[in-house]
């Protein structure tokens, strides 16, 4: 198992211009934003980037720009996934050879899979291509849960599955992966909110949504672990939990968005289903990030 990634992994968002196109420029300028503020990788077309109201080809068009503006810099990972195994092993295929350095695959997200077919999508994706596979844990939007006993069977039986990120929000389930089987996969926590109770736990990183809007101050936490410094990493995480906090319990991609605009990086709204903030939710959070002057010296 390779043990390259770790640490705090910025889940990019994905910001549209007015007329609803990607904007390549402003995504560009949220891949320096993070690599600048010290993060060990970026996610190109993740939860955060809306990637399930997106098209192929936008989702082609986004992965190539995160690559191109990180430069090798820091790792890309992709997100792969689909609702179909074909349309998967295309977008993971492009994706490899656009130069990402990882990709991650969530399961199909329309119909719940049995565990049998979630295996045999994730063995045939994985087998399509020859670079490194992270799993993504999404029980919320796929239905299916993939248990640490099937992590760990995957991960001895297919090479290049090396990755788990878990978004269950259970610590407990997160604590099983880490602790029984560590030795064959790297755990990954996708919920922003537990990344100090993660880290201490031994997660390999953190993939956050968040880091869009505080990249140095999670790696900052990050840090002052790694280095055994628990009461800094405690007072500095106590510092911008109120923030991390408001953006937690709104609409998760509308308040990233949200907080980005208020620090004047022009995101725009999400994309619809998808609805903005009320105005109330977002003088919150904006009023949070004004209490925090270094978040809008960095941008």
């Amino acid at each position: 198992m390779s043990s390259q990634l770790s640490g705090v992994l910025t889940a990019l968002a994905s910001p549209f211009a007015p007329d609803g196109r990607i904007d390549d420029k402003t995504l560009r300028r949220l891949v320096d934003r993070s690599v600048d503020g010290g993060v060990d990788g970026v996610v190109a077309c993740g939860s955060t980037g809306e990637f399930a109201a997106m098209s192929g080809a936008e989702r082609r068009q986004v992965v190539e720009t995160v690559v191109d503006q990180a430069a090798g810099r820091v790792p890309v990972i992709a997100q792969t996934g689909a609702v179909s195994t074909r349309e998967a092993i295309e977008l993971s295929r492009h994706a490899q050879a656009a130069g990402a350095s990882i990709l991650m695959v969530v399961t199909p997200y329309y119909e719940p899979l049995t565990l049998d077919e979630t295996l045999r999508y994730l063995r045939t994706v994985a087998d399509a291509v020859d670079i490194p596979i992270m799993l993504y844990n999404l029980p919320g939007a796929t239905g299916v849960n993939l248990s640490p006993e099937t992590v760990g069977q995957l991960a001895r039986e297919v090479d290049n599955i090396q990755y788990i990120k878990d978004t269950s929000a259970d610590m407990a389930q997160a604590g099983q992966l880490i602790h029984r089987y560590g030795d064959v996969i790297s755990t990954f926590i996708g919920w922003d909110s537990l990344l100090l109770q993660a880290l201490s736990e031994g997660a390999a990183g953190v993939m956050a949504g968040t880091a869009n809007v505080m990249p140095a101050e999670l790696v900052s936490v990050h840090r002052a672990l790694r280095e055994g410094d628990l009461d800094r990493a405690r007072t500095e995480w106590a510092r911008i939990y109120p923030l991390m906090d408001a953006i937690m319990s709104a609409p998760f991609i509308p308040a990233v968005k949200a907080a980005l605009n208020a620090l004047g990086i022009p995101v725009g709204p999400p994309r619809e289903p998808l609805l903005g903030l009320d105005a109330a939710t977002t003088a919150g959070i904006t009023s949070l990030i004004e209490k925090l002057p270094q978040l809008s010296a960095s941008r």
